[in-house]
């Protein structure tokens, strides 16, 4: 139970960072810098997360956890593509 917890808790502090990214992202329509390869190796991992609950059969409560980070780094990825496509238009 003290692992969960302790996963639990990198999690939300990871996922915690994520809405300033977004925020930042959706605030300056630009997104030089970013990286969808990191993002999308980022949900790969998650997806890992997940599927080693599902294995283990422990920790079913932490997968929300999961699906949330998932969500804000999709949302970050989703705002890269909008907006990088935006900006090469504009060059």
């Amino acid at each position: 139970m003290v692992a969960q917890l302790l996963e639990f808790t990198m999690l939300f502090l990871f996922g915690f960072s994520w809405p300033f990214a977004i925020a930042k992202t959706y605030r300056a329509k630009r997104v030089d810098g970013k990286s969808p390869q990191f993002e999308f190796i980022v949900i790969v991992g998650y997806l890992c997360g997940i599927a080693s609950h599902l294995a283990s059969g422990q920790g079913y409560w932490v997968i929300g956890v999961y699906v949330l980070d998932i969500l804000l780094v999709s949302t970050d990825l989703a705002l890269y593509f909008r907006y990088a496509r935006r900006n090469r238009r504009r060059t």
